[in-house]
């Protein structure tokens, strides 16, 4: 009796900030691993999910958005999705209704160059008008070469589940790359900080997101409850004063959010302390952003 092949490989998400990224991995995947919120460059890190069957495992990876750099931490971003198209099986493009080729024309070159299978997804097409999704369909399709086209809605889970039936068809043979109980590579201390930082994303406005980084500084955990020291990193004195707000209010705010989600996301019990700690200038400087885990090498 001959054994069924088993397929596997690297299926890399790729697009613009702000398209539907992460919201779509956390769909394929059933489980949510990338933190969203309605601002842009909200993903930093390259983050991987599975889906496991007795046939094949997919990698997905959820990436930064591709902009052009203006800090070393938008270098840092930008080398995770260089990555992504160097071990891509398959490439999942996402866009919307309303982006362009601008800004990312030299990585649309390269993908048409690359020879790697491309799924073009056009995302928020509940949102399109009388023949905008023809429109953005023709445009894409003149300027990236894709295997295959699917408009879907993210937000409303439209159309998603055509997405893995084409992927399977291009999954190459292969065995697991990860053992198939896991669902991620990354570790614990990984999304406690992410999570906090998507609340920061929620409450707070302007430039504060952008220049405020998480770490986790002790994990503790047993098995009742999960114990959990964190640092807000900021660039400021005038933006720690803006996180922890009026005696403490906001920065109040986001830890009760915070632990919540947490606490969902673990399952368990969660005691969460927050500290802000000013790092001048951190998103410039190569050393700081080493520190804070963006060495995609």
């Amino acid at each position: 009796m001959t054994q069924k092949s088993h397929q596997a490989g690297f299926v890399n998400i790729i697009g613009k900030p702000n398209v539907g990224k992460s919201t779509l991995m956390n769909i394929l995947i059933g489980e949510r691993l990338s933190i969203i919120s309605s601002k842009a460059q909200t993903t930093r890190h390259r983050i991987l999910g599975l889906i496991n069957s007795d046939d094949y495992q997919i990698v997905f990876s959820d990436t930064p958005g591709m902009l052009k750099p203006q800090y070393e931490l938008h270098k840092s971003m930008m080398t995770f999705v260089n990555l992504s198209l160097e071990d891509a099986d398959i490439i999942l493009f996402v866009t919307d209704l309303y982006e362009t080729e601008a800004d990312i024309e030299s990585i649309i070159e390269r993908i048409n160059n690359s020879g790697i299978p491309v799924i073009l997804v056009i995302n928020k097409i509940d949102l399109a008008k009388e023949g905008q999704l023809e429109e953005v369909t023709k445009y894409w399709t003149d300027r990236l070469k894709s295997d295959a086209i699917i408009p879907i809605s993210a937000q409303e889970k439209f159309n998603t589940e055509r997405i893995l039936q084409e992927i399977l068809e291009r999954l190459p043979e292969h065995p697991a790359f990860y053992d198939k109980e896991e669902l991620t590579d990354r570790p614990e201390r990984f999304f406690a900080s992410e999570i906090i930082r998507e609340k920061i994303f929620k409450n707070y406005k302007k430039e504060i997101p952008y220049s405020t980084e998480v770490g986790i500084e002790e994990f503790h955990e047993n098995n009742r409850i999960i114990r959990m020291r964190a640092t807000i990193f900021v660039e400021r004195n005038s933006q720690k004063g803006i996180i922890i707000g009026e005696k403490g209010k906001m920065l109040k705010k986001v830890g009760i959010e915070a632990r919540e989600e947490l606490e969902a996301f673990f399952g368990k019990q969660v005691h969460l302390e927050t500290f802000v700690k000013v790092e001048p200038d951190w998103r410039k400087n190569k050393q700081k952003l080493k520190k804070f885990g963006y060495d995609p090498t």
